[in-house]
Formats: structure tokens, sequence, C-alpha cells
């Protein structure tokens, strides 16, 4: 018959496994002393003893085993995280046994054979009920964060083993890119372009305009009431016209294995300006390296941007990319209308040192306009 593979076997003790404590250690070498004693001696009293001392060992993996069997649990966590924002995630358990109660469970949520969280322990779970455990959660890195299951142990009732089992809860959650501060300068390059500037003329909006006698066939919903009773004569509110404005914000690809760092700088740069446009009303488009999306505004529509960066990667520029000097900039579409934002890593063969992303509005690079910090 074939061996099993190494694979097989870690999956074996991943779902169950055993560890003797320090004090089942000197439990067992005490346990081997006495029997090394009543073979020696033939006394009755040391075979007593030493079944008792064996009779412990098997109770105490029995009943450990009853205490992680039957367990039902359950993580809930928000849909999009965010790199270095905690977050609350919490495991719901639940004791299925009919008449068997838990007890000194500890559980911890397990991502890649690592504990992720810290040690929740319940003292107590009667048949039936369930408990609400909840934990920090920071994520260090965007993508895919996979957390494979819950590692549950127990050391009751002797303390003399830790017995362990894994219940796989398989989930995946997308880490957005770090949201920072923008910096100043380029808050003020945007203003500077004319994209954070409103248009001061009439038209359907909230926002006061001016104030008119009515005029025959004006709406009277748009009577201002307090200016009409103040003069005695009918007062029309005429709003200021809201433009919708728009911007594309691009974020190259292609950039080295030395630009690594500055690539996630510029993931992160773009994704603090969606969150800053998407404040001030903006429609905005997004180019990460070929994939494109559509215009769009809201909140909705900007957790769909946050999640295409947060599953962007870098690309590795070729050869024959670096033979040809081909460019790096973005496709610039005829008719486009808004501000075109560049946030780039790698401007090209002949950038080896750059410790920032480069940031231009409309064509105009934008000096510092990295995080503030």
């Amino acid at each position: 018959m074939p061996f099993p593979s190494a694979s097989v076997i870690r999956r074996l003790f991943r779902r169950r496994s055993t560890r003797v404590t320090s004090e089942g250690l000197q439990f067992l070498i005490f346990t081997l002393a006495i029997g090394i004693a009543a073979i020696n001696t033939g006394n009755n009293l040391f075979y007593l003893l030493l079944a008792m001392m064996l009779s412990l060992i098997l109770v105490s993996g029995i009943l450990a085993e009853y205490c992680l069997r039957r367990l039902e649990l359950h993580r809930h966590l928000p849909d999009l995280l965010f790199v270095n924002e905690s977050i609350t995630a919490i495991l719901a358990v639940k004791n299925r046994k009919a008449r068997l109660a838990s007890f000194s469970l500890t559980m911890c949520d397990v991502s890649d054979d690592h504990d992720v969280s810290s040690r929740l322990e319940v003292r107590y779970l009667a048949p039936g009920n369930s408990r609400l455990l909840s934990y920090p959660l920071t994520p260090t890195r965007r993508g895919k964060l996979q957390l494979d299951g819950v590692r549950v142990s127990t050391e009751f009732p002797f303390g003399l083993f830790t017995k362990k089992a894994f219940y796989p809860i398989e989930e995946t959650v997308t880490v957005c890119p770090e949201i920072q501060p923008l910096d100043e300068s380029l808050l003020r390059g945007l203003f500077a372009a004319g994209h954070e500037q409103s248009v001061h003329r009439r038209g359907h909006g909230s926002d006061l305009y001016n104030l008119r006698l009515y005029h025959a066939g004006d709406d009277s919903r748009s009577i201002h009431w307090p200016t009409t009773a103040r003069t005695s004569q009918l007062i029309i509110r005429e709003t200021e016209a809201e433009e919708q404005r728009r911007a594309v914000i691009h974020v190259p690809t292609t950039a080295p294995d030395s630009h690594d760092a500055v690539f996630e700088q510029a993931v992160s740069v773009a994704a603090s300006l969606i969150q800053h446009l998407t404040y001030q009303g903006y429609g905005l488009q997004l180019l990460v390296g070929s994939e494109r999306s559509s215009f769009g505004q809201g909140e909705a529509h900007s957790l769909e941007l946050l999640r295409m960066l947060a599953l962007c990667e870098r690309r590795v520029p070729t050869t024959e990319f670096l033979s040809s000097h081909e460019s790096v900039d973005p496709p610039i579409e005829d008719g486009a209308a808004g501000a075109l934002i560049l946030v780039q890593s790698w401007r090209g063969p002949g950038d080896e040192k750059a410790e920032h992303p480069l940031v231009m509005i409309d064509g105009e690079m934008i000096l510092g306009g990295a995080h503030a910090v």
C-alpha cells in the first residue's frame, strides 16, 4: 500500500492533535516510575496506583474529546477591510450536544496555519447554548485574506494534555489599500486646476442662487415665504445649478521589483483620492493597468473602485518593453470629461531610485503629491 503524503498527514494532525503539558510530562514520568517499581517489587499497592494513574490518562483523553465534539462555529466579518485599520471580528460558537457541556475551551482563528486572533476563552458552555466572542483584526497587506478555520483546544479535566480540534470555516475577504490623509499640495493642485470649484449659475440644485419677484407661470413651490411675508410681495427662490464633476484616476501597474514599495504607495494614494473625491460628489472612473471601470458616483461605486485597487497586481516590465522604451502614460480618450489624475510608481527605464509615486493632474506634476507625514 502506498504511504500517505505529507499533506495528508498534516491535514490529519490539523484536525485532531494532542500535546503534553509540563504538568502532564511530570505525571507521565511519575507513572513510569510507579510502573517500574510495581514490576520490580511485585507489590499490589504499586499495581493499584499504576492502574489508577493510567485510568486518569484515559479519562482525560475521553473527556477532552467530548468537550471538543459537536461544536458549531460561525464567523462574521465585513465585506471589505482596509490595511492597518482594525475591525471587530465575531465568532459564534454553539454546543450542539444534547446532554454534555463543554469546559475550558480556547479558540483561535487560523489563516495559512497561523493564528490571526488572540486566544478566545469559554470556561463553560452548556448543552444547546451559544456564545458570541469578538477579537480585533488588523490586516497588514491588501488583496485577498484567506481565513481557513478555527482551532479549538482544551486542557479539561486535569490539565495533563492540550487536545486540539480544527473546524474548517473557509472565508475570503478583500482587503483594500490603506486610506491616509492627502497632502495639502495635492488638494491645492485639484483646486488650482479648477476641478474643486463650482460653477455659479442658475439651474436645478439645492443652494440659493437669487431671490426675485414672482412671474406668471413660476412654480408656486419655489416661493420664498419668509421674504414674501416681510415684503408683502411674492418672491421666488432661484437655486444654483449643481454640475457633476468628473475625474479619471489612472494607476499604471508596470513597475520593476525595486519599485514594489512605491507601487503600494501609489495604490494607497489612488484609494485616498477615490475616497476624497467621492465625498466631494465627483463622478469617477478608474484605470488600473488594462482594467477600466465605468463612470459612477456614490459610496457603492467607490467601494467597487477600491475593490479593483485591492486586487490589482504589479507587473514586471518585459525585455521587449524595456528595449522599446514605451511610455507608461495612461491612454487618453477623445472627449473624456473631467480631471485626468495619474498616480505613477515607475516612470520608465530611466527611473531607478524613486521614493514616492508621481502624481499628475491634467499633465501637470504635483510636487509632494504623496501622503502627509
